[in-house]
């Protein structure tokens, strides 16, 4: 009777059945020492379409084999990420991490990379977005062996919008450790240093949704408890 296969569906609808419908080209990954199942299907090379993909978490090069990455590895002389080092905090050798800022433009094979894994994590990742319009913000814990990456943001160069943020992503295996409030907190420093006001890209995914709703809710509890007056009102 009626010639639209998806009468009765929303556009909405109709792009998140699609989505969750499409078969995983990967099934898991090995980063590093952390294996992780993927969430979501991602759009990889037909060549890195297997069970599991081996990562370097230093150079963020792609194996298809436990082979491939142990030959890599020990040509592999990267230990940190291809950027500039803009921060570091914490004791050396217990728990120090360190920013990076990455260009799209100069390292556009490690950035790619990096959207290709938040991708794995993140249903709603969009990778049509040229890389070369973004910086990457890259958090790693600082180890004897080098610099591992455990969480990222993007952000436009240029946001006439005033974005301080476009992506972030703290991978699964490094979660509840606060890394999630380090990546916003570094987002709107980024943006007192520029002396603009800076709020996160439009429509936040899930866990982004809920990362900035945590971490507003601590800033206002952190606000009231160092208020000093007697009295306080909504105004």
């Amino acid at each position: 009777m009626f010639n639209d296969e998806h009468f009765g569906m929303k556009e909405k609808d109709i792009e998140h059945f699609l989505d969750v419908t499409k078969f995983k080209t990967v099934d898991s990954i090995q980063f590093g020492r952390h294996y992780q199942e993927v969430w979501y299907f991602t759009p990889l090379p037909h060549e890195f379409h297997v069970q599991c993909l081996y990562i370097c978490d230093f150079c963020l090069h792609f194996c298809v084999s436990k082979k491939e990455l142990a030959r890599h590895t020990e040509k592999c002389a990267v230990r940190a990420p291809p950027g500039d080092e803009i921060y570091r905090e914490g004791t050396p050798g217990v728990n120090e991490i360190a920013f990076f800022e990455v260009n799209g433009s100069a390292q556009e094979t490690y950035c790619e990379n990096l959207t290709y894994i938040s991708r794995m994590f993140l249903e709603h990742k969009n990778l049509v977005d040229y890389i070369a319009v973004f910086f990457f913000y890259v958090l790693c814990e600082v180890k004897e062996d080098g610099y591992h990456v455990v969480g990222y943001f993007s952000k436009e160069k240029n946001s006439e919008s005033e974005r301080n943020l476009s992506c972030i992503l703290t991978l699964p295996f490094c979660q509840r450790t606060g890394y999630g409030k380090l990546l916003i907190d570094m987002s709107y420093a980024l943006s007192i240093i520029e002396g603009r006001p800076g709020s996160p890209e439009k429509p936040l995914s899930d866990l982004g949704q809920m990362a900035y709703v945590k971490y507003w809710t601590r800033q206002i509890v952190d606000q009231l408890l160092d208020y000093k007056h007697d009295a306080i009102t909504f105004e």
